[in-house]
């Protein structure tokens, strides 16, 4: 209910919003991406629980490609020693590097074929089976960071960064950068000596933009960033580990429950149906084909690095689509807003490159530091609980499972503020279950540029209020968020943000 002395208040601070709108924000259209994969493990993983998501986003392609630690030979018995010195002191000369194959996407999209029927019960948009086999091209494969020739999964990726779309294409490197490399040598021979080349050259990398986790091959360095060096950028290269195999050294204790045994026992593994019966985990007896190395599934394994049976093992590159779902969090604006995906600040060397690493922490209220991982780790219960849901919808009927609630905002998200200025934060939701609520405004200190903390009034209620700190410089920022979880199990969340900023 709208108390008195909300309600004067919140019409005087209606009157600073820049561009309001009484209404819920127009939504934009599904971005596009293209997944690489060296088909490691944790790539495995990460693909299963990306078709629970596929309805978030438009893929155009799915690309098997090689990496530093995967790479099929050229079947010529041809010898070759990685460019990366810590892999080629580990594996020396070799003909191949625990290869696992070309047919697994296929494979993992016939068990999505089984549940495809319940899940588009829960939301729109899924892409049918059909269409997701035909998106799946084999890459650049022999060697690690091979490019030399054109393969018909660089020939796709170079077909949709040529065409007539102007939307951004999201080029998703969850292992060597090889094949996006290849397409896009393959286009600057082709057109670098023609009267078209500046265009086609800037055309490309407007559209382009690469997630890397890691540089697990030579070929950006070496090819993509002096040839291409228009095209952003965002690097992972620290927070992904909060997703990945060190998690037991990088997530607080209080969160790894959501990555342990039981918790994917029961909300995962059993009773989920066939795509999610096969996601790999520590002790689970399951065994990556043509992978000496993958022997998680061994109990004794877990039991030699103190894994418990079930327990997460990895889905390094899953950040790389975290980004592009959209919870409200607004950080595919801007990735230095922090969300899913992380957070990323610009590089002070190369404008078109954004990265994470030791420059960029969030403070961990558990371990009471700041820390590198932590804009990753402090969206774990939340993602957790989504992936259980999902879960729920590969087996359940609508009736008996959660869905998201949907969140607004009654004014602009952006608001322009003076210091010492009161302000009123007004949003609203609605859960398609009809389950209770739970509101919580809070600051993302680190997202902003205003060093301090704020204090805010009625934080646990739909319109809370703010005051504008006295020593709040002109244009700095303090971003708000609002965060609305349901109370049903798993409780789902779902977000706004407000910017403001501070004018004369």
């Amino acid at each position: 209910m709208r108390s008195k002395g909300l309600l004067p208040l919140l019409c005087l601070s209606l009157l600073w919003l820049t561009g309001a709108s009484a209404t819920a924000q127009t939504t934009a259209a599904k971005p596009r991406t293209i997944i690489t994969t060296d088909g490691e493990v944790d790539d495995v993983d990460t693909f299963i629980r990306m078709l629970l998501y596929s309805n978030e986003f438009d893929i155009v392609g799915l690309v098997y490609s090689s990496s530093q630690w995967h790479y099929k030979g050229d079947g010529k018995g041809t010898k070759f020693t990685s460019e990366v010195p810590n892999t080629a002191k580990r594996y020396g000369e070799r003909t191949e590097l625990r290869w696992p194959g070309t047919t697994w996407m296929e494979a993992y999209i016939d068990k999505y074929a089984m549940v495809y029927p319940n899940l588009i019960k829960h939301a729109k948009g899924y892409p049918t089976p059909q269409h997701l086999r035909s998106l799946v091209q084999i890459g650049n494969i022999d060697f690690e960071g091979e490019m030399d020739q054109d393969t018909k999964g660089s020939d796709l990726i170079k077909q949709i960064l040529l065409d007539e779309n102007k939307s951004p294409v999201y080029l998703q490197i969850w292992g060597g950068t090889n094949t996006v490399a290849r397409a896009l040598k393959s286009i600057e021979d082709q057109y670098k000596h023609t009267p078209t080349w500046s265009a086609i050259a800037k055309k490309v990398s407007d559209k382009a933009i690469i997630y890397a986790v890691l540089d697990q091959d030579a070929t950006y360095q070496k090819y993509v960033a002096p040839h291409w060096p228009h095209i952003k950028v965002l690097y992972n290269s620290d927070q992904f580990w909060s997703f990945a195999y060190l998690w037991p050294k990088v997530v607080p204790a209080e969160l790894q429950p959501y990555l342990g045994g039981k918790w994917f026992a029961e909300h995962i593994k059993s009773g989920h149906g066939p795509l999610l019966s096969s996601y790999y985990l520590w002790g689970d007896g399951q065994k990556l084909p043509g992978d000496p190395e993958h022997t998680h599934g061994d109990m004794a394994e877990a039991k030699k690095y103190d894994r418990n049976q079930y327990d997460f093992i990895s889905e390094g590159d899953s950040p790389a689509y975290f980004y592009l779902i959209d919870v409200g969090l607004r950080s595919m604006e801007d990735i230095s807003y922090g969300g899913w995906g992380g957070r990323m600040v610009q590089s002070k060397t190369n404008p078109y490159r954004w990265e994470d690493g030791q420059q960029v922490t969030d403070y961990d209220p558990y371990t009471k530091k700041n820390e590198t991982a932590y804009p990753q780790t402090r969206w774990i219960p939340a993602l957790q609980n989504d992936f259980a849901a999902r879960a729920d919808w590969c087996v359940k009927p609508f009736s008996e499972a959660n869905h998201p609630p949907v969140v607004t905002l009654n004014h602009a998200r952006n608001v322009s503020v003076k210091p010492g200025q009161r302000i009123s934060l007004n949003g609203a939701a609605s859960d398609p279950d009809q389950d209770k609520l739970n509101y919580r405004w809070w600051q993302y200190k680190e997202a902003g540029t205003y060093a301090g903390q704020v204090a805010i009034d009625h934080s646990d209620q739909p319109k809370a209020s703010v005051t504008i700190p006295t020593d709040a410089s002109k244009g700095t920022t303090i971003h708000l968020i609002l965060e609305v979880s349901d109370a049903k199990t798993p409780s789902l969340t779902r977000y706004q943000r407000v910017i403001a900023t501070v004018a004369d």
